[in-house]
């Protein structure tokens, strides 16, 4: 039979999953298993009209521009996606590279994708990052699930070594949106390929909607892979209103710094200990994981557990009316699981406080 446990453990969300899993658990389901901005863009700026008929092509390219000016590239360097998922599955088959290294611990689809496509694939630790000697290296900054983010001057370091012996760099920047400081985007091109993701910061990942940044001859391979119709008409003006509306995206990142800070301040409450995180999600550990993946889905909070890191949890951010109910959960777990294993964690967590 199958660890319910490990269900999860591959990718955020299957709600679906979970409440088969936890049948008795209150509805409706708080979803943190996945690292998505809990107030999304506002869509009823999106017409209706855009329903009732096929996406344009025109409008895609009007998109990029769009896009590029965030990002601060030329447009003819970023084709539209249908998601970053999409985007960092077709760059195997494009670039047709022989081997990669990837900066691991990481998102599992960049290690499978090329696999999949018969590349050799070394995995080496961020340490090793200053050092490489090898065709091709993927990155992703921030890190996922641990949030760590690199300095735009060690990738740009790493960039010109890579581009002086014919190498690739990938850079995965699918939730760099909240810290647009350490994006490389701008350089994108010459060897070096960004991957954008709309949905996390936007908050709209079901619209799957993405970007591959790259030379011009790259990012036509990518919108040819692709097809005249990329994007639905609801990906393609959601996302042209929502990357030209600066101010939201100003306020929206005030907001995550702030709710961030307020998550990982009630789970070292709790009895977490902290292992990184950032704008957008908390990783965290525990001796008893296990029993809090489980505490918590028994009442509708799906958090997303690790297989190859039975100690570790993520947790997303709840949307501002959900606090009370996580607290409520959290508080509760501490009172069972710590009590019934010694309070190990809390004292681990008081440790790492003093």
């Amino acid at each position: 039979m199958t660890d319910v446990h490990e269900i999860f453990a591959h990718h955020g969300g299957r709600l679906k999953e979970a409440a088969l899993a936890f049948p008795d658990a209150p509805k409706p389901w708080l979803d943190l298993s996945t690292g998505i901005n809990p107030q999304s863009w506002p869509m009823q700026q999106v017409s209706l009209s855009c329903y009732d008929r096929l996406p344009d092509p025109c409008d895609v390219f009007t998109l990029e521009a769009a896009a590029a000016a965030v990002f601060g590239t030329a447009a003819d360097r970023v084709a539209a996606v249908p998601g970053a998922e999409a985007g960092l599955r077709a760059l195997p088959d494009i670039l047709r590279l022989k081997s990669v290294s990837i900066v691991s611990p990481t998102y599992g689809s960049h290690e499978n994708a090329w696999r999949s496509a018969g590349a050799k694939v070394s995995i080496i630790d961020n340490k090793s990052v200053g050092n490489l000697q090898t065709g091709a290296v993927v990155l992703v900054n921030p890190n996922n699930p641990d949030g760590h983010l690199f300095e735009p001057a060690l990738i740009k370091n790493l960039i010109a070594r890579q581009t002086a012996r014919d190498g690739w760099t990938i850079i995965d920047e699918s939730f760099i949106d909240p810290t647009p400081a350490f994006s490389i985007a701008s350089e994108a091109g010459n060897r070096l390929v960004v991957i954008r993701s709309f949905g996390k910061f936007f908050g709209l990942p079901g619209l799957r909607l993405g970007f591959v940044l790259a030379d011009p001859a790259v990012a036509s391979c990518v919108r040819q892979r692709f097809g005249d119709w990329p994007l639905s008409p609801q990906a393609l003006e959601s996302g042209l209103h929502a990357y030209r509306d600066i101010s939201w995206q100003e306020n929206s990142r005030q907001r995550l710094a702030e709710d961030a800070l307020r998550l990982e301040q009630i789970l070292s409450a709790a009895g977490f200990t902290s292992i990184g995180g950032g704008p957008l999600f908390q990783l965290v550990r525990s001796d008893n994981a296990r029993d809090w993946f489980r505490h918590l889905a028994n009442q509708g909070i799906l958090t997303r557990p690790f297989s190859g890191q039975p100690s570790w949890l993520r947790f997303g951010l709840p949307a501002r009316k959900e606090w009370p109910r996580l607290e409520r959960a959290l508080e509760q777990g501490r009172a069972t699981i710590t009590s019934r294993t010694g309070s190990k964690d809390l004292r681990d967590s008081e440790d790492a406080r003093s």
